[in-house]
């Protein structure tokens, strides 16, 4: 009798997902060798599929229930330093080839750019580091039912913390999982899967007049890995009851003190400034900044693409170049941009392999102390403001001036004094960043950014 054999990983599909990785990885080469017979210079394919479940309640209520799932091919084809691209959701052989051609078509009639092309092969990722394994891809086998008798745990937990509890803009639970394979007509291949998870909920406290909401979420790869619902629940609840019965302050000029979760947003704005887009379009407040001070001298900022489970991790940018782990600000100065090839090459630079985004940075500084926690940071500052709410994007990243509606407390003689609303703070960047006086021991990542508080000098307030 024949002994059945059973198919490789490579054969079958990975959990959830529609396609086998063999498939992905023949369709891109089809749609190279498509391009290659068009009589493109240079060509660049991804292939890819994400599915997921999406669920949310409201006062124990199931609301939605949403599936996804959605695929694409996309490709960019060089005629000489001439670009084109396009897409399709159709993974039949005749849309690749019609695909091809009109990526074929736009480079065809499109105007030369010296700086385009693809990576230089020194760049490119090894084979070996392109299949490393960064621990990304965890499904979650959980079903609709199962995910909103979760999020109503979540949302009961809130709405049980305290009797000022009196509604909810709903919780959600979400499963998501995506994978994809890449390659080009200079060597590179690679490809992966990743997944994300979360749960969430929004109370809202109080009646009348005096109504606050806020919110809380755990975001993991892992789902093993997300907080308990009951203790989200919980925290988001305490976060909206702590910000009853507001006031405005008078118009004064005061430190400030940013929450850890809010403070991911001033290193968001440092890492748009020191990114090649800004710097060639010559539209960012830090150009020709590489080895100039920019922070306080106590602060440091690393890049780590290789931590397991990491939100941004990845062994490879979007490019296939190869990433690294780098420091990016050395004692307050700044030792690397954030480029991609194109951007590089504007700038007659070499890429660091930020095509797509930066990879799990981490925001320090050499004085922070275990005991550097936010109720230390709040001890520690006497009087000010304690921001945990922005709203508006009044960022101007040409200038640096930073002006924004917040919400948070005050603080007198090292405590909080009372919930504040209603305000609007504001400085520029520049002054900011050197002005850093500590990042507190509460670290916090938020969408692959890593810092704890930060204690910014002084700052402008428009209160009453």
């Amino acid at each position: 009798m024949t002994q059945k054999r059973h198919p490789s990983p490579d054969q079958t599909p990975l959990t959830g997902f529609a396609y086998a990785r063999a498939f992905f990885e023949q369709m891109v080469e089809d749609t190279l060798a498509e391009a290659k017979r068009l009589g493109a210079s240079d060509a660049a394919v991804e292939v890819s599929e994400g599915c997921g479940l999406s669920v949310s309640v409201r006062l124990g209520e199931l609301e939605n229930v949403e599936r996804n799932r959605d695929k694409s091919l996309g490709v960019t084809v060089y005629c000489g330093q001439r670009r084109g691209s396009a897409s399709t959701s159709d993974f039949s052989p005749a849309a690749m080839r019609q695909t091809v051609k009109a990526a074929f078509d736009i480079a065809r009639f499109t105007a030369e750019d010296p700086a385009a092309g693809l990576p230089d092969v020194a760049d490119l990722v090894s084979a070996r580091q392109a299949r490393r394994d960064l621990d990304l891809f965890h499904p979650w086998a959980i079903d609709a039912a199962q995910a909103a008798e979760l999020a109503q745990a979540c949302e009961r937990a809130a709405m049980a913390t305290d009797s000022r509890i009196t509604n909810s803009e709903g919780a959600g639970v979400s499963a998501q999982q995506f994978q994809f394979w890449s390659a080009n007509s200079r060597g590179f291949r690679g490809g992966y899967a990743t997944s994300r998870h979360f749960v969430s909920v929004a109370p809202i406290a109080g009646r009348g007049k005096d109504m606050q909401r806020d919110s809380w979420y755990s975001y993991k790869r892992d789902p093993k890995d997300l907080a308990p619902v009951q203790a989200v629940g919980r925290y988001a609840a305490e976060r909206a009851l702590s910000r009853l019965r507001a006031r405005r302050v008078p118009t004064c000029e005061v430190p400030v003190l940013f929450e850890a979760p809010v403070a991911a947003g001033l290193l968001g704005s440092f890492v748009q400034a020191i990114s090649g887009g800004s710097l060639y379009r010559k539209a960012s407040f830090l150009m020709d900044s590489l080895g100039t001070q920019v922070f306080a001298d106590h602060v440091d900022l690393s890049e780590d693409p290789f931590v397991l489970k990491g939100r941004g991790s990845a062994p490879f940018d979007d490019e296939g170049v190869a990433t690294q782990k780098r420091t990016i600000v050395d004692a307050g100065r700044v030792q690397g941009y954030f480029l991609s090839s194109y951007s590089a090459r504007k700038l007659g630079m070499r890429t660091t392999g930020n095509a797509g985004g930066s990879h799990n940075l981490v925001m320090s500084s050499r004085l922070t102390r275990p005991q550097d926690s936010l109720s230390g940071l709040i001890r520690q500052m006497g009087r000010g403001l304690l921001v945990t709410e922005l709203m508006g994007q009044g960022v101007n990243g040409v200038t640096g001036d930073y002006s924004r509606g917040a919400s948070g407390f005050w603080i007198e003689h090292g405590e909080i004094a009372f919930p504040v609303e209603e305000i609007t703070i504001a400085a520029n960047l520049k002054d900011m960043f050197r002005g850093v006086v500590a990042i507190g021991s509460d670290a916090y990542e938020s969408g692959g950014r890593t810092v704890g508080s930060i204690w910014v000098d002084r700052m402008k307030l428009a209160g009453e």
